[in-house]
């Protein structure tokens, strides 16, 4: 499978809500970018809804989805967590956590009735959420003698590059971020410049 840098997630928190035989199940989806994140948002609802039944969840993060987990949080195994996982994927998104509450009204759902109300929740905050396209990219700092600069300013309106902030003192030092999958090809340009150094920041 050839490498892409581009993924899918939500720009802002959403909610979506689903009722079956007395049950409540809230669900609220964030963009998170860290496991750090994740807890903070885990916390925060635990500490509003109190006084829920369960905080089922589940999260994916990075770029390439690697980082995730689903969380049953007492529901049988497989009943709660996944589901919600299997949202995240079937929408291709990543860097997002859903967590879903149930308030549980006195008739238990069974194994399908759980799956059902917890992808059903899950889909819902989806479905409310905007989502966007983001691109990966790499940052360099880029440090150049200012009588060069001209030729590192075509480079750089050339390939229409982010200039994240510069500092031109004696020596004029940029720091750009790059679409990974361009990041060689356009470094290579700026290292045919003399006096020039590139160097990977992040």
């Amino acid at each position: 499978m050839l490498f892409s840098d581009e993924y899918k997630t939500i720009v802002g928190p959403s909610q979506g809500t689903f009722r079956d035989k007395g049950s409540r199940f809230l669900a609220f989806a964030y963009p998170v970018s860290s496991e750090h994140e994740v807890k903070q948002q885990l916390d925060a609802l635990r500490k509003q809804y109190y006084d829920a039944t369960h905080h089922c969840y589940a999260y994916v993060l990075g770029f390439d989805k690697s980082a995730f987990r689903a969380n049953d949080d007492g529901e049988p195994s497989g009943t709660a967590g996944r589901p919600i996982h299997g949202q995240i994927l079937s929408a291709d998104l990543t860097n997002i956590l859903i967590v879903v509450v149930r308030y549980y009204g006195g008739t238990k759902l069974g194994v399908p009735g759980l799956i059902n109300a917890y992808r059903t929740a899950a889909s819902e905050a989806i479905a409310q959420a905007e989502v966007v396209n983001r691109i990966v990219k790499e940052v360099y700092e880029i440090e150049y003698p200012y009588e060069i600069m001209n030729d590192v300013m075509k480079i750089v309106k050339d390939e229409n590059l982010e200039v994240i902030n510069n500092d031109f003192g004696m020596n004029c030092v940029v720091r750009l971020a790059i679409r990974h999958r361009e990041a060689a090809r356009v470094t290579s340009k700026f290292g045919k410049l003399n006096h020039l150094t590139a160097k990977y920041f992040i």
